[in-house]
């Protein structure tokens, strides 16, 4: 594509389809045309708004934009242009939140303003950048920035009052990261304050290095409310860490998790932070890993490898991977087991939400992130098999149902019909399910009558014995950034100046300006 079409719009475009066969599909279904959207971006360089268009070349997806001053940049947006089809069916337009942060409507300079269209879904609130290790493909790091950005007490619990006010549905989701949070000797008091201001889920994102030294810590953050540990993990062995990290990190990984099961942490998530020619080869063994210790480790997030700083077109191709990448290798390095189909996008689960709102008539998180950000799967073990939950359960045909079944509920304001209609509408839910491909060692009937009927952890707590989540996030980076995408990201930074800012555009455009503004001087310390 030797010259870009700018739009004539300066405003990005904003999906009403809520169809199940938007225009995007038919164009690459037919091959007649190879342009997919306009949309916005910036430039790598100055970082100011452009047009972009998306479009379809050789089975695959590309984004490329045209700054004035710096010239033309391309990327790859989707590295299948048929799975970018299939994620398409599921745009979920959010309403987002009723009271926003600033009224500038500006995506950059987002707060949430009025534009964005997802509550916040998982805050982060990082705590400090320092950190005990020295990782080259960290984005934040207090040596080299040379200043230290550690917010107060109080203003991490105005942060979360922020996030806890958000209207109509609250924040009920926060991560602490940094840097490294645990090199906060005050982080178990400041998990709990979490858990005394509503958070129903918190966890921590960490190397594990603080973790691997003792047991205790894990149990002193187990017993301060920590429901999570967000555990980088980027392979097995020594190599894929030595390429990361500078040095084998394996060792202390497996000491984290073991000191995680001693001090009763009973929910670990593995973070790999994927890159060609450094872990790719690993995707199967990891989740193979994560599969055989299902007592401790409850998920693997997947990170493609974000390009935050400068780094030019050819290092970007050869460490570039894209969630498509992600699916078939999985399925490669399964062997079948988990197939590409397995996955879904995030927002497929929003029929979900709207059901259970309408049987409990209540305001529940809805997750309409872009359908290309994000895609996730649950697979059950049974013996030495991994079996997909796709496989016995009819996903689309279950959210079809769910859609059609909500606004019946929500209609219904007697409680003794309406009561009628969840039953009807259980018995209906089932029809869903293939009992003889689904799993012999539980009762699947019973754990989804008991999930849609009472929707607590407790319920589905026997799937979750034997099951691991799988998912992955593809944050974005100055080269392959959609606006369209960061308009409806739910996973958010909350800063101490009373800003609630998108995951993509905090790490690529606001970190930097936010550290500096509340922080001090970088002075070494020991260990650190």
């Amino acid at each position: 594509m030797s010259d870009l079409r700018m739009s004539e719009k300066s405003e990005i475009c904003v999906f009403t389809n809520k169809g199940k066969t938007p225009p995007s599909t038919h164009f690459l279904r037919e091959q007649k045309l190879s342009h997919i959207k306009y949309t916005q971006s910036i430039c790598p360089e100055c970082l100011k708004i452009t047009d972009a268009e998306v479009f379809a070349e050789d089975g695959k997806v590309f984004i490329e934009k045209k700054c004035p001053e710096h010239g033309t940049f391309r990327d790859i947006y989707w590295s299948d242009a048929e799975l970018y089809g299939n994620f398409d069916r599921y745009h979920e337009i959010g309403t987002g939140i009723l009271n926003p942060m600033t009224q500038k409507n500006s995506l950059l300079g987002c707060g949430l303003c009025p534009r964005h269209k997802t509550g916040t879904i998982l805050a982060n609130i990082d705590v400090t950048n320092r950190c005990n290790l020295n990782c080259p493909v960290c984005f934040a790091n207090a040596k080299a920035s040379g200043y230290i950005y550690e917010p107060t007490l109080e203003q991490i619990r105005n942060m979360l009052l922020l996030l806890r006010n958000e209207k109509p549905v609250p924040c009920y989701a926060v991560q602490f990261s940094g840097g490294e949070p645990t090199v906060r000797s005050d982080l178990p008091k400041i998990i709990s304050m979490a858990k005394e201001l509503g958070f129903l889920h918190i966890q921590i994102a960490t190397n594990g290095v603080k973790l691997a030294k003792s047991a205790a810590y894990a149990k002193s953050l187990r017993d301060a409310g920590l429901n999570t540990v967000y555990l980088s993990f980027d392979g097995i062995g020594a190599e894929p860490y030595r390429k990361m990290q500078g040095f084998n990190a394996f060792p202390l990984k497996k000491k984290a998790i073991a000191n995680c099961r001693i001090g009763g942490l009973k929910s670990l998530t593995l973070v790999p932070t994927l890159a060609k020619g450094v872990n790719d080869h690993q995707i199967g063994d990891i989740i193979r890993y994560a599969a055989q210790k299902l007592d401790i480790i409850k998920g693997v997030n997947f990170q493609p490898v974000a390009f935050t700083g400068r780094i030019d077109q050819t290092e970007r191709e050869e460490k570039r991977i894209t969630i498509p990448d992600l699916m078939n290798l999985a399925e490669e390095q399964t062997e079948g087991q988990i197939c590409k189909e397995d996955w879904y996008p995030v927002s497929s689960v929003v029929p979900i939400s709207r059901f259970v709102a309408a049987m409990r008539n209540s305001q529940v998180p809805k997750f309409t992130l872009h359908p290309h950000c994000g895609a996730a799967t649950y697979v059950y073990k049974e013996g030495e098999r991994l079996i997909p939950i796709t496989r016995f359960v009819d996903v689309d045909g279950l959210f079809e149902l769910l859609d059609e079944l909500a606004p019946k509920l929500s209609g219904t304001k007697s409680r003794l019909k309406k009561s009628g209609l969840v039953s009807k509408a259980l018995s209906k839910i089932l029809t869903f399910i293939d009992q003889e491909k689904a799993p012999k060692s539980i009762d699947i009937t019973k754990l989804i009558i008991d999930f849609f009927k009472n929707g607590t952890s407790e319920a589905a707590r026997p799937f979750h014995r034997n099951s691991l989540f799988l998912g992955t996030m593809h944050f974005q980076d100055p080269y392959n950034l959609d606006l369209e995408r960061l308009q409806r990201c739910g996973i958010h930074y909350a800063t101490p100046d009373g800003r609630v800012i998108p995951f993509c555009s905090y790490n690529t455009i606001h970190r930097q300006e936010v550290e500096s503004k509340f922080s001090k001087p970088y002075e070494k310390r020991k260990g650190l």
